[in-house]
């Protein structure tokens, strides 16, 4: 008796690290990408780099997050996914430390081991969360993003005041970060010692392959335009706000706001999309909010801009979120989540990658964002579309 009680206790102590865990990495996902963004015109300057290298910073994550997403699953049914994650955390720390060394090259192969690690992340969490809280997804889902997108609007606030602090400057603005990556492996280390037991895959389980399911490629096309709708308005809406006479500090208070509508969104959504048969509605939803959205940046109202402001960032947590639910939802166990999880982010971070590119072309060509933001209203239809065939009540199984 006094064994059983003991090995109860040893098990309640590791499910709580579990979920402290797994909010701690969550937390590291945005932090080191946020945290340069408000830094670059001083890393830019300090360097002597020009504003096109530091462009290629930026997206360096994007494309890595495509290019590494499919093999993670891979990667994890070999070695176990709570290693998996742990070796993971060690190198995003590495990243860290190399990206605040001293030159661009370390600058160049830190955001490249950051990029390579928080595709881990983003692909192992939902099959994680799928197979240790099967009657909690929504829940679980709904946390760690919302801690996710706080600790990220916390690093782009702060990562300039840190960097003037005297004897800081923007290399130890970036690696101070690092000290979450430390507590987050110490929490994390039980996990590795008490790994959850890998699924016996049976035959018809290994014959499942997302690339061939149109149910795949229909959360693949959601997850991809869901993400161009967050870092296509993040990159230009600065510009097409200017373009109605507004200052460039009254773009970022908006661009605030923005940010601002996803973080209670990424809670409310999973957690309604577990208790509802089917997630057609807020599919539809999620394409119908960018719309509007989308629509209103036509308007010089300050207002109605604000208002668009506020839907976008409500349209991209409700995509993000319902695509993570997408992963868990539409798959039979972790590792098929997981998979799911790699195909749509390899594939979707590329269209995400090539959007704020596409779009300031467009405008090059055109000489206005009229076009562009019609565009940007299409590409809302299509998230309808996707969102009402990827939410329908089915299971991948083929």
């Amino acid at each position: 008796m006094v064994l059983d009680t003991e090995q109860r206790r040893k098990n309640e102590t590791i499910s709580l690290l579990l979920v402290a865990g797994i909010m701690l990495f969550a937390s590291n996902l945005r932090v080191p990408i946020t945290s340069i963004g408000s830094l670059v015109p001083v890393i830019r300057d300090n360097l002597d780099v020009s504003s096109s290298v530091m462009g290629s910073i930026s997206t360096l994550p994007l494309l890595a997050f495509a290019f590494v997403s499919p093999f993670v699953p891979k990667i994890a049914n070999r070695f176990g996914m709570e290693k998996t994650i742990f070796l993971a955390m060690m190198i995003l720390g590495l990243g860290i430390v190399v990206r605040s060394a001293n030159g661009i090259s370390t600058l160049f192969i830190g955001t490249a081991l950051i990029g390579i690690t928080i595709a881990f992340g983003n692909v192992l969490l939902p099959g994680l969360i799928k197979m240790r809280f099967p009657f909690k997804i929504g829940l679980m889902t709904g946390l760690y993003t919302i801690f996710m997108n706080i600790f990220g609007a916390l690093a782009s606030g702060v990562s300039v005041p840190l960097s003037n602090i005297e004897g800081f400057g923007w290399r130890v603005s970036l690696g101070i970060w690092v000290a979450l990556i430390l507590i987050a492996l110490i929490v994390w280390y039980p996990q590795v010692r008490n790994p959850q037991p890998q699924p016996d895959l049976n035959v018809e389980q290994k014959k499942t392959k997302m690339w061939t399911s149109a149910t795949a490629w229909n959360v693949t096309i959601f997850m991809g335009f869901q993400s161009l709708m967050y870092f296509t308005p993040l990159t230009w809406l600065p510009d097409i706000l200017q373009s109605h006479g507004y200052s460039l500090s009254q773009a970022g208070l908006i661009i605030s706001v923005m940010l601002l509508g996803i973080i209670p969104v990424n809670f409310i959504i999973p957690v309604l999309a577990d208790r509802m048969k089917n997630q057609k509605l807020l599919g539809a939803f999620t394409g119908i909010v960018f719309i509007l959205g989308s629509a209103g940046l036509f308007s010089s109202n300050l207002s109605i801009l604000i208002i668009s402001a506020i839907l976008i960032g409500i349209g991209c947590g409700s995509g993000y979120s319902l695509s993570m639910m997408f992963f868990t939802l539409r798959t039979r166990n972790g590792y098929e989540a997981s998979d799911l999880s790699g195909m749509a982010q390899s594939i979707g971070y590329l269209i995400a990658a090539t959007g704020p590119i596409a779009f300031g072309g467009f405008y090059d060509v055109m000489g206005s964002w009229t076009a562009p933001i019609i565009v940007l209203i299409a590409i809302g239809i299509i998230i309808v579309i996707s969102g009402v065939l990827a939410g329908r009540d089915v299971v991948i199984d083929n």
